[in-house]
């Protein structure tokens, strides 16, 4: 089993930039990727960016451009780096890692980009 930290979430401006964490523990050998998933209310729960364990990434279109996934490996952490930030993109975000013979989602972190 995998266990998720979420942490960085907050208030930003429009324009902004704001670092989440997602820090991982339990077993993390089984790990195959890594993503950042989001909801916002009244909405469906959506992808935003997944890192793979060959090192490969993939964005959703709304993000490409502004958002950087990223890891470390000695502090088994998985970084979301969101640049540029928009008041479309408020919502609760959620790490989610999927390892050999499951999945696991962290708590969420709060993100409101507003005036």
């Amino acid at each position: 089993q995998v266990q998720l930290v979420e942490s960085g979430g907050g208030l930003v401006q429009p324009g902004g930039s704001l670092r989440l964490s997602c820090a991982a523990s339990g077993s993390m050998v089984s790990i195959y990727n890594m993503g950042w998933y989001r909801q916002a209310p009244g909405k469906q729960r959506e992808l935003v960016a997944r890192i793979f364990s060959g090192g490969s990434r993939n964005y959703a279109d709304s993000v490409k451009d502004r958002f950087s996934i990223s890891r470390d490996n000695a502090k088994n952490t998985v970084y979301l780096q969101m640049n540029s930030l928009k008041p479309e993109d408020t919502a609760v975000y959620y790490c989610n890692a999927i390892f050999m013979g499951g999945s696991s989602w962290g708590q969420g972190t709060q993100v409101t980009v507003s005036s």
